[in-house]
């Protein structure tokens, strides 16, 4: 690992329109995250941490201060950052290879490229020999795996995740927990995960980002100095996972809400801007295929 910064985010501020009246969601948050580095982020609900992470994607411009990979300013999504969400989102009529290859729409791979980098990030979540199952026929484990090969297919140099593994059950979360680290390791790419589970930051993180509640800050960062693959049982990352609880336990509601007119309600809760998958699923309500997806 290299002391580098990779992302670099400065004096970034986040505020979202909420019935007349500015809510801040990010301020004056800075992080560097190092080239090769695993970097976790835990928060409570609402305090920033996807909004931080759609940020540094470049699914979200529209902010104060600076967002930049790799020293050039990050002013949209880029087949460099992939990212994967708590959800799959994968398209129901289509294949997992197809699904998969979805990510190289826009890669300037040929045909056979394209197929060689699919077969590949397929093997490589452990989803060989389900290539032409559909989504129904997985099971939300397999589902998160091929929704992680897509976000990878493209060789992206820093890989983004929304909780991926949020809504699966704990043994199943556990086993994709292990996969991500062996990945993590073999393809030697930068990982951002925002997570609510303290035990799968301190398990997976290299330095743990502790977010304070609105207006999101950064509270402390936590380094997990300790080697991969880890031991769940290890005291030291139970002692850590401690210290780690104890500053999230010990918010003040001093750290909640920044001036706003008017307080959020459920119906105006500033949602993420939909990307290509969403927009073309509402565009799409009969499941027509949108895509050839040739591979």
């Amino acid at each position: 690992m290299t002391s580098k910064a990779h992302i670099r985010i400065g004096n970034v501020s986040r505020r979202f329109r909420v019935n007349g009246g500015d809510l801040t969601a990010l301020d004056q948050v800075s992080l560097d995250v190092r080239a090769g580095e695993f970097v976790t982020i835990v928060g409570a609900s609402g305090c920033g941490k996807s909004t931080l992470l759609r940020l540094g994607a470049g699914l979200d411009i529209d902010h104060d201060g600076t967002v930049e990979h790799d020293g050039k300013p990050v002013t949209g999504p880029s087949l460099d950052r992939g990212i994967v969400f708590q959800e799959p989102r994968l398209f129901p009529w289509l294949t997992v290879e197809r699904n998969v290859a979805l990510g190289l729409e826009n890669a300037p791979f040929s045909k056979v490229e394209k197929r060689e980098l699919v077969a590949k990030q397929i093997a490589l979540v452990g989803l060989t020999g389900f290539e032409k199952a559909y989504p129904h026929q997985l099971s939300g484990g397999m589902a998160q795996r091929a929704g992680i090969a897509r976000g990878l297919v493209n060789r992206p140099d820093v890989l983004f995740l929304d909780e991926p593994f949020g809504a699966l059950d704990a043994i199943t979360k556990a086993r994709l927990q292990g996969e991500l680290q062996e990945i993590w390791a073999k393809e030697q790419i930068t990982m951002v995960l925002v997570t609510h589970d303290v035990d799968e930051a301190v398990y997976l993180g290299d330095r743990v980002v502790i977010m304070s509640p609105r207006p999101g800050r950064i509270r402390e960062i936590v380094p997990v100095d300790l080697p991969h693959p880890r031991e769940r049982t290890s005291s030291q990352l139970a002692s850590i996972r401690n210290h780690i609880l104890e500053i999230l336990n010990t918010t003040t509601g001093s750290d909640q809400l920044k001036t706003v007119t008017k307080q959020p309600t459920p119906q105006t809760r500033p949602v993420a801007r939909p990307g290509p998958v969403h927009a073309a699923l509402r565009a799409n309500p009969g499941g027509r295929p949108l895509f050839s997806t040739e591979i």
